[in-house]
């Protein structure tokens, strides 16, 4: 259940983004002729007064047609509600309106959650340190520690119930480069014992490939008032774009050592599955970040992406004239066919590494 909760998030994101385009023509007037949910085959249609609203077999995205686009449309090349004929600024707005509506939802997703969740009041500390996620090659995972463990001591000093024990496992871990420590660890209420080496780094540090987080619970309050919810939103917000951002930006610069971490549709709904088994509310959470994500990727000036047409407006608009159809087709062509070939890549790469990982393909069919 908890895969397809992510799936219909993902989903979800997608429709809010199509309706964003959607409401920024019909509301100019503009004509739309197609409005889909996924690509591919059509699996459900309705054809209205004036647009088809299809679903269709591959939820990788979507789109919204114009019969601007359409040989076998019988509007007049010279109406003035196709979208190619309006001004340079109505396009605008139709084009972006997908990132905007992807950036409202995402700051109504995280005040909802404030609304249901409450407010955070702090964190209830227990005894230890979590595991989260461990690499596969790592030293730690070679002698035997698994994402969930709870690490409650190290060469038999106690890990307290305090903020202070995540510091002091990961300095025993960084002092002790080429020699073995031991761990007590808590798994499955069962307590026993490992025995492991850190690696020395490259900082001259002891390294054993694992993430650790404080093993904490977080307390809640009720709001005082739904301003202090849109407020607490708002910074929120800001912290997740400007992290977003920020990301993107490493991604650029420093691509060779941050290319790794790019992730697909299958990765991500790994992610939003296990976040939704942890805490079904982290799903508004997982909402909002993947919303933000998808609304940054589509203004990149990209081919195929709405950046991308956006790049072409404003040259238009700085040019006094459209680049030629030609030239602008020929570019979104060859972004599409890249798009989707980084898209599959991924997929199989994910796909691939996911069927190594037992325990997850076994969830995955359940």
């Amino acid at each position: 259940m908890s895969v397809l909760a992510a799936i219909a998030v993902l989903a979800v994101l997608i429709l809010v983004h199509e309706l964003g385009h959607f409401v920024a023509a019909r509301s100019q007037g503009i004509l739309v002729n197609r409005f889909s949910l996924g690509f591919g085959p059509v699996l459900l249609k309705y054809q209205g007064s004036q647009t088809e609203y299809a679903v269709r077999a591959f939820p990788l995205g979507g789109f919204v047609g114009f019969p601007d686009d359409d040989p076998d449309s019988d509007i007049p090349p010279n109406d003035p509600n196709l979208l190619r004929n309006r001004p340079v600024l109505d396009r605008a707005i139709v084009i972006s309106a997908g990132v905007i509506a992807n950036l409202i939802f995402a700051y109504l997703v995280l005040a909802l959650q404030l609304g249901i969740v409450g407010i955070p009041k702090g964190l209830n500390y227990q005894a230890g340190v979590a595991v989260q996620p461990v690499n596969q090659e790592s030293v730690a995972y070679q002698a035997g520690i698994r994402e969930g463990d709870i690490i409650l001591a190290v060469n038999g000093q106690e890990l307290p119930a305090s903020d202070k024990s995540t510091p002091l496992l990961t300095k025993e871990i960084q002092t002790h480069p080429n020699q073995q420590i031991e761990l007590k660890i808590l798994r499955q209420n069962q307590q026993q014992t490992l025995k492991l080496t850190p690696k020395l780094g490259a900082d001259g540090k002891g390294v054993v490939g694992v993430a650790l987080s404080p093993n904490a619970t977080a307390v809640y309050r009720r709001p005082n008032s739904p301003f202090e919810i849109f407020g607490i939103a708002a910074n929120r917000f800001q912290q997740l774009f400007v992290g977003t951002l920020s990301g993107f930006g490493q991604l650029i610069t420093n691509f060779q050592q941050t290319a790794g971490q790019v992730s697909g549709p299958v990765n991500i709904v790994k992610i939003g599955a296990k976040l939704a088994e942890d805490n079904s509310a982290n799903l508004l959470s997982f909402a909002a970040i993947i919303s933000i994500n998808l609304a940054i990727i589509n203004i990149l000036p990209l081919p195929a992406l709405d950046g991308g047409q956006l790049a072409f407006l404003l040259i238009e608009g700085l040019r006094g004239k459209p680049v030629p159809a030609r030239i602008q087709e020929g570019v979104m062509q060859t972004g599409l066919v890249l798009l989707l070939g980084l898209g599959i890549f991924l997929i199989v790469k994910e796909t691939t590494q996911l069927t190594s990982q037992l325990e997850w393909v076994q969830k995955l069919f359940q």
